[in-house]
C-alpha cells in the first residue's frame, strides 16, 4: 500500500487561544499537546485533530470534521450550552443518519453525526 491510514487533520487558525478553547471547553476534546501559537492537537480517537496556527489572514476555513455522538438532540444541548450556536436546520441522511453544523472561532464548519439503526 503506498499510502496508510489517516494520521491527523487539522485546521488553520489565526486565534489559537480562540480555537484550544472552543474544541476543549466547548466541543469537549482532551488537549494532548501545545506548541504556543503554532500548533495544537487534541485526542479525538484513532484519527488525530489538530489546529495550526497562521497569520495569514487569507487562509480560507476548508474541510470538515465530524465527531460521532450516540444521540444527536442531547449532545447539540449540550454544546449548546457551552456556547456553541448551530445552522438552523439538522440535516438528514435517508434513514442512515441526522447531523448538525456549527461553525468554530475561524469559521471551519464542525459537525455531530448520529448513525441511526
Amino acid at each position: 500500500m503506498t499510502v496508510g491510514d489517516l494520521d491527523h487533520l487539522y485546521y488553520w487558525t489565526r486565534d489559537m487561544d480562540a480555537a484550544v478553547a472552543f474544541y476543549r471547553d466547548v466541543v469537549g476534546l482532551t488537549l494532548v499537546r501545545r506548541d504556543g501559537d503554532a500548533w495544537a492537537q487534541f485526542d479525538a480517537g484513532p484519527v488525530r485533530f489538530a489546529l495550526h496556527g497562521t497569520d495569514d489572514e487569507t487562509a480560507a476555513a476548508s474541510g470538515t470534521v465530524v465527531f460521532r455522538v450516540d444521540d444527536l438532540d442531547a449532545a447539540q444541548w449540550t454544546l449548546e450550552e457551552r456556547g456553541a450556536r448551530f445552522e438552523e436546520h439538522v440535516g438528514e441522511v435517508g434513514g442512515f443518519a441526522r447531523f448538525a453544523t456549527l461553525r468554530d472561532p475561524d469559521g471551519n464548519p464542525v459537525q455531530i453525526i448520529e448513525y441511526l439503526g
